[in-house]
C-alpha cells in the first residue's frame, strides 16, 4: 500500500525518484479503505529533511498511512520557510479534539537546556498527557523520549564529557519482543546527542522494561504500557549524509567536534559515510507499525482511549 501525503508536500517528489510508493490526498480519497492515521510532531530545525526521512521508513510496510505534522504553538522555527510550516503544519489546538493511531515525536536542539526551561515546555508537556488518551501507540526520538521518560517517569538525563558522535553497535535484550522482528544479533545506530538517560534509571522504574542497549552509547530503547510508548535515544532515520552535514556544520561553526565515530569509510570524511544503519530502522519503523498501531487500534478511531 502506499504513504498518504498531503498534497504537494516536498517530500512527495524526492521519494518517487527512489521508487518509493506515495500518494496525495486527492487520490486517496478514492481509495475505499481507512487508513492508520499518524501526526508527526516534528521538532527539529530542518523540518523537510526530517519529514523526507521518517516518511522514507514509514513507507516500508504494506499499510495505507495517512500522516498529518504538528508543530509547536510557542515557537517559531527559524529554518523552514513560513509558507511550508502554514501549508503542512497544524498547531496543537487544531488536532486536540481529534484521535491518532500513531505519532511520532522527533528529537529538538534544546538537549543542554534543563527541560523545564525549554521555552514550549508546558505546551509539550500537554501534547504527551494528550497523546496517552488520543494516540494508540507514540514514538518518542532523542531529546523527545528523553523529555517523555523525564515528564512521565522522572527518569533524569545526564550531561556527556564529549558528545555522543557516530554509528554504534547495539544488542538486542529480549529477541523475541515483536519490535525486534527480522533484526540480527548485533545492529547499528546513530547516534547525535551532548546528554543520555542511564540504564539504572531506566530499570528502577516498574513499568519502563529495557529492549535495548550498547556498550558505547547506551540506553537505545525503552518501552512502556505494553507498547503504547516507545523512547528511542537513537536517530534510525536519519539519511546516509545527516551526521556529515552535522560534522561539517560545527567545524565551520568552530565547535568542539570530533569525527563521527565509525560512520566515514577508514574514518576519512573525503570517502563519505559506510551506511550499515538502514536495515535495522526500516524493521523498527515497519514493526512498530504493524505491531503496535495497526495490530492494536481500534477500527473506530473513537474508541482510542
Amino acid at each position: 500500500m502506499p504513504l498518504n501525503l498531503p498534497d504537494r508536500l516536498p517530500a512527495i517528489e524526492l521519494l518517487k525518484e527512489e521508487n518509493i510508493f506515495v500518494i496525495d490526498n486527492s487520490r486517496a480519497k478514492h481509495q475505499d479503505i481507512r487508513p492508520l492515521r499518524i501526526v508527526i510532531l516534528n521538532l527539529m530545525p530542518l523540518k523537510i529533511t526530517t519529514e523526507t526521512d521518517l516518511i522514507r521508513l514509514l513507507s516500508n510496510s504494506p499499510l495505507q498511512v495517512e500522516l498529518s505534522f504538528m508543530k509547536i504553538k510557542s515557537h517559531t522555527s527559524k529554518n523552514t520557510p513560513i509558507e511550508h510550516m502554514k501549508e503542512f503544519y497544524v498547531d496543537f489546538d487544531q488536532v486536540r479534539s481529534e484521535k491518532f493511531d500513531g505519532m511520532i515525536i522527533t528529537g529538538a536542539p534544546v538537549e543542554q537546556m534543563d527541560f523545564e526551561e525549554v521555552d514550549y515546555w508546558g505546551e509539550i508537556t500537554e501534547i504527551f498527557d494528550w497523546s496517552r488518551t488520543h494516540v494508540t501507540s507514540t514514538f518518542y526520538i532523542c531529546w523527545a523520549a528523553q523529555a517523555g521518560l523525564y515528564h512521565h517517569y522522572g527518569v533524569p538525563k545526564y550531561p556527556l564529557d564529549k558528545k555522543m558522535f557516530g554509528i554504534f553497535e547495539h544488542r538486542v535484550l529480549n529477541p523475541l519482543h515483536a519490535i525486534f522482528r527480522g533484526f540480527d544479533d548485533a545492529f547499528y545506530v546513530p547516534h547525535s546527542r551532548h546528554t543520555e538517560v542511564r540504564r539504572e534509571d531506566i530499570l528502577n522504574v516498574p513499568e519502563l522494561e529495557l529492549l535495548s542497549e550498547s556498550k558505547e552509547s547506551g540506553v537505545y530503547i525503552a518501552m512502556a504500557r505494553g507498547g503504547r510508548e516507545f523512547y528511542v535515544t537513537g536517530h534510525s532515520e536519519y539519511s546516509p549524509y545527516t551526521l556529515d552535514t552535522e560534522y561539517r556544520r560545527d567545524l565551520d561553526k568552530g565547535l568542539p567536534i570530533e569525527v563521527p565515530c565509525n560512520y566515514y569509510v577508514d574514518n576519512d570524511p573525503e570517502k563519505g559515510p559506510f551506511v550499515r544503519w538502514r536495515g535495522h530502522a526500516n524493521l523498527l519503523f515497519s514493526n512498530w507499525l504493524n505491531y503496535f498501531v495497526y495490530q492494536e487500534t481500534p477500527y473506530n478511531i473513537n474508541d482510542i482511549k
